[in-house]
């Protein structure tokens, strides 16, 4: 009864289309089924970052040195003081994409107390033996800074040409809800004291990024070159097999940095440099399938009815080479993930302040001898999971889409 049962879960996971039928395969397989839905995830966490990042500035660089390599947890308080500078409105749009500029300038304090019409903050200090420094901060500045004119009392506030007037208390009241507040940092500060969870948070798209702009710059230059040498053969197929050795020839590593050399350093930069590396094992792997498929009888029935190449090459020739290609693309996603962190920690990657994970492991890998390991470990497992991720992918698309396996 039981084997009749296993025959019959096996039969159904082969009925439907090919496509339907991998499918099935792949969701057999629990490990990759959950690194998918990893991606997944991450990849939402990347388009939300600056939604998410407790730190919503431009690529999370808000600096307060005096935080600096704080424990994970940390928590202190800040005062915020407005900006004088006119800060241009970003878009919701923008925002969600490139962060937004905080309108207010945030002071870490330790302690802080009213005298009269100021208050005295006593910036942050770690240890009994630091040097204290304070601030003396008028209070109307701060909540009324485009009032022209007004008129103090010993307990009132006035506004010239204007019926408006505020207590003390209350304008003491309001600093202490509007201006001064609470915040934690869940992962600690790096060492120029910048939140360590935005800037991973962040970093993930440049990981991101680099994976799919990469893959798509080897897919394009890769499956072009590779159908058309495997389809018309001949002197343009040994033409672009020379190209394809004398490049893969060259250390992947080496050809980067020699195209990072060329295009520059900057954060599109890389992704045209990684790409441009990675087409070649593209382009070998879809040549050997077109000159599998391109004496098949389906080929040669579209050649008598008098079909154009390209149609033959993009209507029948590479829907059927899909399973290869997309395997391969899997792969090349978890390389282009490792070259740009490699790249990001040799310092010709994407370059400061864009938060990459490499350059976090460069700024704070000194750190792993201290008891602050951790600022250097975070990213690294970063990119340890997302690559795992990647492979664990690759390796059940490779099962699921492999017609002779028995793995479902």
């Amino acid at each position: 009864m039981e084997v009749e049962q296993t025959l019959s879960a096996s039969n159904k996971l082969r009925e439907g289309s090919p496509w339907r039928v991998a499918a099935r395969r792949f969701a057999s397989n629990r490990l990759s089924l959950w690194a998918l839905v990893f991606l997944g995830v991450t990849t939402l966490i990347a388009i939300l970052a600056y939604v998410l990042s407790p730190d919503s500035t431009p690529n999370a660089n808000n600096q307060h040195l005096e935080l600096a390599t704080r424990n994970p947890g940390f928590k202190t308080k800040f005062f915020l003081v407005p900006q004088n500078q006119n800060f241009n409105k970003v878009s919701t749009i923008g925002a969600l994409v490139y962060g937004s500029d905080k309108d207010y300038k945030e002071i870490p304090i330790s302690s802080y107390t009213f005298d009269g019409w100021n208050i005295v903050l006593t910036e942050y200090f770690d240890s009994e033996d630091s040097i204290r420094i304070e601030q003396n901060i008028k209070i109307a500045s701060v909540l009324l800074p485009n009032a022209d004119s007004m008129r103090l009392t010993s307990d009132s506030l006035f506004i010239f040409n204007s019926t408006e007037r505020y207590s003390l208390s209350e304008l003491r009241q309001r600093v202490e809800s509007e201006n001064i507040i609470d915040k934690r940092f869940l992962l600690g500060t790096d060492r120029f004291g910048r939140d360590m969870l935005s800037r991973l948070l962040i970093g993930s798209r440049v990981s991101l990024s680099v994976g799919f702009i990469a893959v798509a710059i080897s897919l394009l230059i890769g499956i072009i070159l590779g159908a058309t040498a495997g389809y018309f053969r001949g002197f343009y197929d040994d033409l672009v097999m020379w190209l394809v050795n004398v490049v893969w020839s060259i250390p992947t590593l080496l050809m980067v940095i020699a195209l990072t050399m060329v295009l520059g350093k900057g954060f599109w930069q890389i992704f045209v440099a990684v790409g441009l590396t990675m087409w070649v094992e593209v382009a070998r792997v879809v040549r050997g399938q077109v000159l599998s498929i391109r004496e098949k009888e389906f080929i040669e029935a579209a050649k008598v009815m008098g079909f154009s190449t390209g149609r033959i090459i993009t209507r029948h020739i590479l829907p059927n080479i899909l399973g290869p290609v997309i395997i391969i693309s899997a792969s090349n996603f978890a390389t282009a993930i490792l070259l740009e962190a490699g790249l990001s920690f040799l310092g010709i990657g994407v370059q400061p302040p864009v938060p990459s994970w490499g350059t976090m492991i460069k700024d704070h890998y000194g750190y792993i001898i201290m008891d602050k390991a951790y600022l250097a470990i975070l990213p690294g497992v970063a990119i340890m999971m997302l690559v795992l991720a990647f492979t664990l992918v690759g390796n059940g698309l490779r099962d699921a889409l492999d017609p002779k396996s028995e793995n479902i």
